[in-house]
Formats: structure tokens, sequence, C-alpha cells
């Protein structure tokens, strides 16, 4: 049975980290779910949220299993909604965004179909997550340096 009702009062705070990241790749899904559990941690932060967002137009943070199998079925997925190379799949009809000299309208459209960033709550200073559930950073236009930005937002442990 799930808990209700509980109550938490104490000195409210937030804490605010970005994170570095470079893919070697164009694609890739990484899970960051330690990474931001350690955010938690150095906050001092005991009841919360935390906001993770990618801080680039052709990035992602989603909540969802961590299975390897998973990840290729989701980037497949992309690929046929968003093709790289245009909204027929070839060469030749290129996305309307390339005009401006950009070559990633998939990326764009991967981020749009994935979601921005996520939410997530805070207990006893950990992240309280369902069953399965881990937190993702969806790459779709890699290669270089790129920010994630971590803000814990909650009451402060008790310590």
């Amino acid at each position: 049975m799930a808990e209700s009702g509980r109550l938490v009062k104490g000195t409210a705070a937030t804490y605010v980290e970005e994170m570095s990241i470079k893919t070697p790749e164009r694609y890739e899904i990484r899970c960051i779910t330690r990474e931001v559990q350690a955010v938690i941690e150095r906050s001092g932060i005991g009841d919360g949220l935390v906001l993770v967002n990618p801080m680039h137009i052709t990035a992602s943070v989603y909540v969802n299993d961590l299975e390897y199998g998973l990840h290729d079925d989701i980037m497949s997925m992309l690929e046929r909604l968003a093709p790289y190379h245009g909204p027929d799949g070839k060469k030749g009809k290129e996305y309307l965004h390339h005009r401006t000299g950009e070559d990633n309208g998939d990326a764009h459209l991967r981020r749009q179909l994935l979601g921005q960033q996520v939410c997530m709550p805070v207990q006893d200073g950990r992240l309280h997550l369902g069953t399965w559930e881990q937190i993702h950073y969806a790459e779709f236009d890699g290669q270089r340096n790129k920010r994630i930005l971590v803000k814990v937002v909650g009451v402060m442990n008790d310590d």
C-alpha cells in the first residue's frame, strides 16, 4: 500500500549543478541515474524534487528501464519517425530546418518525440524511483560538449 499524508517540514533550499557530457557518437543513450543521485547527495536536500534538463535543443532526458535492447528499440523508432536524411528517409528531400545551414533537423524532432526534461521526487535524500525506473540522457547531435542541468529543490536534511 502506498504511503500517504506525510508532511515534511524544515528549511527550504535549492541546489544546482551542471554536468558536462560529450558523446563519441552522434546518437547515444546513456543512463545518468547515478550521477543525478550524487548531485542530490551533495545538495543535502532530504525531501523535494529534482529537475534534470539537457541544456541543448537536440538532446532529451527521459525515464525508462535500463535495458540496452530498449535503447536500440527507441533509436530505431526515432529513426523511422525522424530519419536522419529527411522526411522521405533519403537524401534529396531534406528538412526545412536545413535551409538555415544546419544539418540536424532530425535531432530537433527526436527531442520533441522523446521529451525535454524530467522532474523526479526525492525522499530521504534519495531518488524515489518506481520499479525499473532510471534516468537517461539521449543525444541526437553529439560529438561535442553539452551540459545537463540538475536542480534539487526541497527541504534540507535534519543532519
